[in-house]
Parts: C-alpha cells; sequence; structure tokens
C-alpha cells in the first residue's frame, strides 16, 4: 500500500488548510484511516483518525476545530485544518492501518507534508 499525502503549506494563525491522502496499491482491509503529525523535538501523535463505518477519534487538542473525512470508493482520507494555530505547526503523515477484526495486521505511513502556522 502507498499512501500519498498533499495539502500542506504555510498559513497564517486563524487559517484553514485541506490535507489529502489517496490509498493505492492493496488497498483491502484498510480499516483505520487518518493522520498523525509530529513536530520538531515531539513524538509523533495523533490528530484523527476514521474508520470505514464512519467512527471518528480526535486529538483533544484539535477537536472542534478539525475534521476528518473519507471517500472509501477512493480509498481516501482528508483532514479540514480550521483556526489553525502555532502549535499546529508539524509534518502530517497519513497513516492506514490493514485490520482482521480488532487485530492490526499492517501500519502503513505517507511521506509526511509539511504545516507551518505563522503567528
Amino acid at each position: 500500500v502507498q499512501l500519498q499525502a498533499s495539502g500542506g503549506g504555510l498559513v497564517q494563525a486563524g487559517g484553514s488548510l485541506k490535507l489529502s491522502c489517496v490509498a493505492s496499491g492493496t488497498t483491502r482491509s484498510l480499516n483505520d484511516m487518518g493522520w498523525y503529525r509530529q513536530a520538531p523535538a515531539k513524538q509523533r501523535e495523533l490528530v484523527a483518525v476514521m474508520t470505514t463505518s464512519g467512527s471518528t477519534n480526535y486529538a483533544d487538542s484539535v477537536k472542534g476545530r478539525f475534521i476528518i473525512s473519507r471517500d472509501n470508493a477512493k480509498n481516501a482520507v482528508y483532514l479540514q485544518m480550521n483556526s489553525l494555530k502555532s502549535e499546529d505547526t508539524a509534518v502530517y503523515y497519513c497513516n492506514a492501518k490493514r485490520t482482521s477484526g480488532t487485530v492490526t495486521l499492517f501500519t502503513f505511513w505517507g511521506q509526511g507534508t509539511q504545516v507551518t502556522v505563522s503567528s
């Protein structure tokens, strides 16, 4: 599975950006798809994830500002980021998990896209 992310860039605080990620290759059983981020000198953290059935999980720091969505027919996941803050500055990684029931068989990562929020 290859994950191609796009949509990062430079934006002023309070602005918006939309990230996109498309999966290609053997995309069967990709249940969870979502986004993680890693800021300089910090660990990678979950931003938002959505299952094929539409269940979502967001980091507390982005609740009410970010919206995750999926197009299962296109094997795509999106992240609409609103009211951006300087602390949202990070490299954002697309993530997908192949699962069997509740067991994660494989985890796939995209190449990362830089989001920089200027204050």
